[in-house]
């Protein structure tokens, strides 16, 4: 293994050129605005718009997103780490460690967010207003789209809208989720970047961290549908729908645990004490497990009894990021202080494996990962 972070910290293993003219294929249109228009070969009839059920059968909001159940669309694309580290993105193979490629040339990348239907992926650099493509497959990168401060992204269930989350001014854009092209703008109450959707999918609910409150945006009406105050103090961070579609569990780093918020009245209904600093949060591959990781503490919550069932330190002592977990469910990865990049059993919380790179990790992105399509955030799938 030393021999692995060594690799990486004085980079023997060069990277490869990552995007090259001409490499993209008749499925991988460049996108931005702008740019060419995709390209159909003769005689192929165009794709229709997708039209996949949202509520899974029974309404078990996690129900495709079980360990190995990729999308067909994305069985074939090789599985990469993607950390943002404030210069680029480094593309990383989980299974060697090894640095593969690098997409950036200085972009100041805060959040790297697949597309809804997997083939792409959207680096959000909020210093430069910008949402640059990449294609996953080849990691042939598109044309930087504008976008003001976009400090989150989203795509509805059916595909069809993106929505950004924009923090200057405080608004959601309604994007065209292939060109980034605007739409349409909601305003907001607060300034929001994590949420994720009801169950019906027609509501995006956001966390606003500075004003310790929660927003519910109505997408088909293009409105602000309600908003709730959390007890004073509060500092929501990163939001999960139960796998009931009930709930939505809500980071709190200040109180350091997570609110459970009902999703039909939009009201708190208890609290769970996880550790300091609790800020980001993702779900198990059974959808029986709630990770809460954050202060240097990974705490996994039980969905049926809302018990904290374990506690496991992380390297470093500090604030860790989620990058989603491995398609078998058995490694959760993560990103913290010091450019370390690693995966923790997610049985024991045992460190399995962990690189060092030479920039801060800002983000980190595991793809592809299970589900029928992305809804973007911090790794929400259906």
């Amino acid at each position: 293994m030393l021999a692995v972070v060594m690799a990486l910290v004085s980079g023997c293993a060069p990277p490869v050129d990552f995007y090259r003219p001409g490499e993209g294929g008749p499925d991988e249109p460049v996108v931005g605005l702008g740019g060419p228009a995709p390209y159909v070969p003769p005689g192929t009839a165009r794709p229709k718009a997708a039209d996949p059920p949202v509520v899974p059968a029974g309404g078990r909001v996690y129900a495709a997103t079980g360990p190995g159940m990729i999308a067909p669309g994305a069985r074939s694309m090789p599985a990469r780490l993607y950390v943002a580290d404030g210069r680029g993105v480094e593309v990383i193979d989980p299974r060697t460690l090894r640095l593969v490629g690098r997409v950036g040339g200085g972009a100041a990348a805060a959040r790297v967010v697949p597309s809804w239907d997997m083939r792409r992926l959207w680096i959000a650099d909020t210093v430069h207003d910008v949402l640059v493509p990449v294609w996953a497959r080849t990691g042939r990168r598109g044309l930087p789209v504008p976008a003001v401060d976009p400090a989150g992204l989203y795509f509805t269930p059916d595909g069809r809208t993106a929505l950004v989350a924009a923090g200057r001014p405080r608004r959601i854009e309604v994007r065209d989720p292939r060109t980034m092209r605007p739409r349409a703008s909601v305003p907001l109450p607060c300034a929001a970047a994590d949420g994720d959707f009801t169950l019906a999918g027609t509501s995006l609910v956001m966390s606003c961290t500075a004003a310790g409150a929660l927003v519910r945006v109505d997408v088909p009406g293009r409105r602000v549908a309600g908003t709730v105050r959390l007890p004073p103090g509060a500092r929501p961070g990163d939001v999960r729908l139960s796998p009931d579609g009930g709930t939505f569990f809500v980071a709190d780093a200040a109180n350091g645990g997570v609110w459970a918020v009902d999703a039909r009245t939009f009201a708190p209904r208890g609290f769970v004490r996880t550790a300091p600093g609790a800020r980001d949060l993702a779900i198990s591959r059974d959808a029986r497990r709630l990770f809460v990781a954050g202060g240097g503490t990974l705490a996994t919550v039980d969905f049926r009894t809302r018990r904290v069932t374990a506690r496991w330190p992380l390297p470093g002592g500090g604030d860790a990021i989620p990058g989603g977990v491995s398609s078998d469910g058995r490694a959760l990865w993560l990103a913290g202080a010091g450019g370390l990049v690693y995966a923790v059993s997610t049985r024991t919380g045992r460190v399995l494996r962990q690189a060092r790179l030479r920039g801060r990790p800002a983000a980190l992105r595991v793809h592809p990962e299970p589900g029928r399509y992305s809804l973007g955030g911090t790794g929400l799938y259906r």
